[in-house]
């Protein structure tokens, strides 16, 4: 696996539960914008979500939005009331095809494997490409019925490292069929905290807990990490504190990047 200092390439803010800022190209880009306070949130179909913790920033303090990559836009921990707000002045909003049938606007969904080539400042260009996640343990057809459709992205350019944003993951055979793809993956956005409710899945994790995060860079081969999506909320059960554990144990606590706060 290749080595490197997280502190060497491009800084990510990130700003509690799946919500992370970096510029990649000029383009300045937003994961999964979720900023409204601390409270219950109804899940249609679903257990409600009890959100801990405010964001550590507002979204008028973020300044211009170009890229929005929403993994799915049918739970409030992924998407809030702010978020959707915000996504009225972004002109890229890249998700699912039922989140870009539902959402309207800007909002573009595509396949797994299907790509769109964004238009950099400088003249260049940034593919972004869709790729599997499955929100839960089973099949993606069996997962879907029930937590709904998810995507993942991976981030390419001729002259920048290839950038990988999990979603709401759980499975490592969706990061296995990515790394077969992208064999060069340097920084990976990954969705952690082992959420998990007893009525879902027999309590079987969500998304990736901190031991599979930290197997999934192996696979992945990536040479940072940056984990997302494991406070501000309740149903996290793992927190940063397991994620260090877990890459320490794997040997690869060099590689873990808490990303800068706020």
């Amino acid at each position: 696996m290749p080595s490197g200092n997280p502190s060497e390439t491009f800084p990510v803010r990130v700003f509690g539960g799946p919500t992370a800022l970096f510029v990649y190209g000029g383009l300045r880009i937003l994961t999964d914008p979720t900023f409204d306070g601390p409270g219950e949130y109804a899940t249609p179909g679903g257990p409600s979500l009890t959100k801990t913790a405010p964001s550590a920033a507002e979204p008028k303090s973020l300044g211009s939005i170009d890229v929005v990559l929403l993994s799915h836009d049918e739970h409030p921990d992924n998407l809030d009331r702010s978020g959707r707000a915000l996504l009225a002045d972004v002109p890229h909003v890249l998700t699912t095809p039922g989140g870009a049938k539902r959402l309207g606007g800007a909002a573009k969904g595509l396949a797994d494997g299907e790509s769109f080539t964004l238009g950099r400042p400088d003249g260049g260009s940034v593919t972004v490409t869709w790729v599997p996640a499955i929100h839960g343990a089973g099949t993606r057809e069996e997962v879907e019925r029930i937590t709904g459709e998810v995507t993942g992205f991976v981030l390419t350019a001729d002259d920048l490292p290839t950038v990988y944003v999990s979603g709401d993951n759980a499975s490592l055979d969706a990061v296995r069929q990515i790394a077969e793809r992208f064999t060069d993956v340097h920084t990976a956005l990954l969705f952690a905290g082992a959420p998990r409710f007893p009525v879902l899945f027999n309590g079987a994790t969500l998304v990736l807990d901190s031991a599979q995060a930290a197997r999934a860079a192996q696979i992945l081969g990536a040479r940072r990490i940056v984990p997302v999506h494991y406070d501000s909320w309740a149903h996290f059960t793992e927190g940063y504190a397991e994620l260090v554990e877990a890459f320490t144990a794997a040997g690869l606590a060099d590689r873990l990047d808490p990303g800068r706060r706020g």
